[in-house]
């Protein structure tokens, strides 16, 4: 096979079956479209590709940059695109959670821009949201940007429409399957293949995957997330299920230890929320069915991912207190407060109150006298050693309260007196237009 460019090796990924004794189906073929082999690495390759090839021309010509919202592939995927291009990259987040795919980020010459964000996914309606804002100014005509724009883009989902759908219903055969299972993160692979499927056979099922609440999957948003990303329709899915963190790396780990399939926890996930939703149809069939789910990426890239929430795997020493050992039960007893209770408390009991966020939401706005330990620094000083006593009262904070009240039952557990958690977080704080300071 030749090629005359890289791009032109994009999609025609192919379509693996799982081995039954690995899966312990009886009645249904599953397969993965092996998306994690696009040649930059992930499914966001297509979108990535599909978005900013009719722009490219006009945007050498003006001299512009390719800009995303973007944090992960999609931007890996951009900066590659505009490197080969001459053009400069910029990536906007508001977080960038993963520091390996940072430092590919950095690596391929992007520009890498952290905004603050009222929550951890950008959101249209509010004004007031400093990604937003930035949105809207890469919108704008002559801004000097070609502005991909994954979250709301309809060329996002057509690249799936057109291209991943029908992949999978040529390699069944023309048929399709019965039952297609996709992660939900920007929602295009998972509309765009959903409506590829529906044409040609309307009955087939749709399940969603969104992250369980206060958990971080990479490329998966949890279900409040999912309602402020544009191409997110909720009526595309048959079914919305929850993977949990543990959950994708258990998928992860069957992938590339049993079936030679070296995907990411996002594959994990799909993988693992396929089976476990299946399980229950396979019981009853007494004819043969077929089920599709995406490998969307590579393992590589999330060793530390890994280590964070297993180390045992990585021959580091488990973790005596972690968040990901929390019962729902101690997560469910862990002492919250509302805004007004807060406010009361604060004035009364003078409690440290420790602001969870990103360090640019906290510099953006804050509740006064508190400080800023960003999450997943004060997940290691848990084990290292935190910078107050077990008797000292503390008020944790997050974006909407969910983390916070996760972190407030960790610490009640470890033993100390009084850790509250602001119940809706500084979101509920603002609504209830509670003082915020700037610094």
């Amino acid at each position: 096979m030749k090629y005359d460019s890289i791009t032109e090796v994009i999609g025609d990924t192919p379509l693996v079956r799982v081995a039954p004794e690995v899966h312990g189906l009886r009645n249904i073929d599953l397969y993965a479209k092996m998306e994690m082999l696009n040649p930059f690495g992930s499914v966001k390759d297509r979108p990535a590709w599909n978005m900013a090839r009719a722009g490219l021309a006009a945007a050498v010509e003006r001299g512009d940059s390719i800009v995303e919202l973007s944090s992960g592939n999609t931007a890996k995927a951009l900066a590659v695109i505009a490197a080969m291009n001459g053009l400069p990259f910029k990536s906007v987040t508001n977080r960038m959670k993963v520091p390996e795919i940072k430092d590919l980020l950095l690596l391929l010459g992007a520009q890498i821009e952290e905004l603050p964000g009222q929550t951890e996914c950008l959101d249209p309606t509010d004004t007031e949201d400093p990604l937003t804002r930035m949105y809207r100014m890469l919108s704008e005509e002559g801004s000097g940007y070609l502005h991909t724009d994954q979250y709301f883009n309809p060329l996002n989902m057509d690249a799936h429409h057109g291209g991943t759908g029908p992949e999978i219903i040529k390699d069944l055969d023309g048929r399709g399957p019965d039952h297609f299972i996709a992660c939900v993160g920007t929602a295009g692979s998972s509309s765009g293949v959903a409506a590829a499927l529906r044409e040609n056979n309307p009955g087939v099922d749709i399940v969603g995957l969104v992250a369980n609440k206060s958990d971080f999957i990479p490329g998966i948003r949890n279900i409040d997330e999912v309602n402020e990303v544009g191409l997110f329709d909720p009526n595309t899915y048959d079914t919305i299920e929850s993977v949990t963190a543990q959950e994708a790396i258990d998928g992860m780990l069957t992938l590339n230890r049993r079936c030679g399939m070296l995907g990411g926890p996002t594959g994990g996930a799909a993988y693992f929320g396929a089976v476990r939703y299946l399980k229950t149809i396979d019981e009853s069939l007494t004819e043969r069915k077929t089920a599709v789910f995406i490998v969307c990426d590579r393992v590589e890239s999330y060793m530390s991912y890994v280590r964070q929430r297993r180390p045992e795997l990585l021959n580091q020493p488990a973790r005596a207190n972690s968040v990901a050992s929390l019962t729902e039960t101690e997560v469910a007893a862990a002492k919250t407060v509302d805004v007004a209770q807060a406010r009361q408390w604060i004035a009364e009991s003078r409690p440290l109150i420790v602001d969870l966020r990103g360090s640019f939401a906290y510099a953006a706005l804050h509740i006064e006298d508190s400080v800023n330990i960003v999450d997943e620094l004060f997940d290691e000083l848990v084990h290292g050693g935190l910078p107050f006593g077990a008797s000292k009262p503390v008020l944790l904070v997050c974006p909407v309260g969910e983390k916070s009240a996760r972190y407030a039952a960790l610490l009640t557990r470890m033993g100390h007196k009084d850790v509250r958690s602001l119940r809706g977080g500084v979101v509920a704080w603002r609504d209830a237009s509670a003082p915020l300071v700037r610094d």
